[in-house]
């Protein structure tokens, strides 16, 4: 019996060391793909619901995938804006660098937010993200959108 508690237990620790570290990563999608010098980056959005007080409200996040073709370490850079798409123009909510290995991916990484109240209407909410290999060329822009309010 106490060898099969051991085994359960052990069992256990491995599964949870096998669940990703971000409880929200499941709730990030991603869109097209753009790249530029063998930097390939994903604009990626979030969004989770929240009260305060009375009032409904959502925080929406933007995100990036990045992928390295090539044959050796690149620092990376990324922005994104986010805007409301119906009449919004676009704001900068963040940026950032990292580097990512030769021939390897990393992401989502979050690179900013924003909390939006939720009206009557089920706004649709777009980011777009951007990346460039360091002392490289702006990629295109690769863009993600959701309703800000869904349930």
């Amino acid at each position: 019996m106490l060898k099969r508690t051991g085994t359960v237990v052990a069992a256990a620790a491995v599964a949870a060391l096998a669940l990703p570290a971000d409880a929200q990563a499941a709730a990030v999608a991603c869109g097209g793909s753009v790249s530029t010098q063998g930097i390939t980056g994903n604009g990626c959005i979030s969004a989770e619901r929240w009260k305060d007080g009375h009032v409904f409200m959502r925080n929406i996040t933007a995100h990036t995938v990045l992928t390295n073709t090539r044959p050796h370490a690149s620092w990376v850079e990324y922005e994104a804006y986010f805007r409301v798409v119906s009449g919004g123009h676009w704001v900068k909510i963040g940026n950032g660098r990292t580097v990512v290995q030769r021939r390897s991916t990393v992401g989502p990484i979050a690179i900013g937010s924003t909390d939006r109240v939720c009206g009557p209407v089920n706004v649709k909410v777009e980011i777009r993200v951007h990346v460039r290999p360091a002392r490289g060329a702006w990629s295109n822009w690769s863009s993600a959108a959701t309703s800000q309010c869904q349930t």
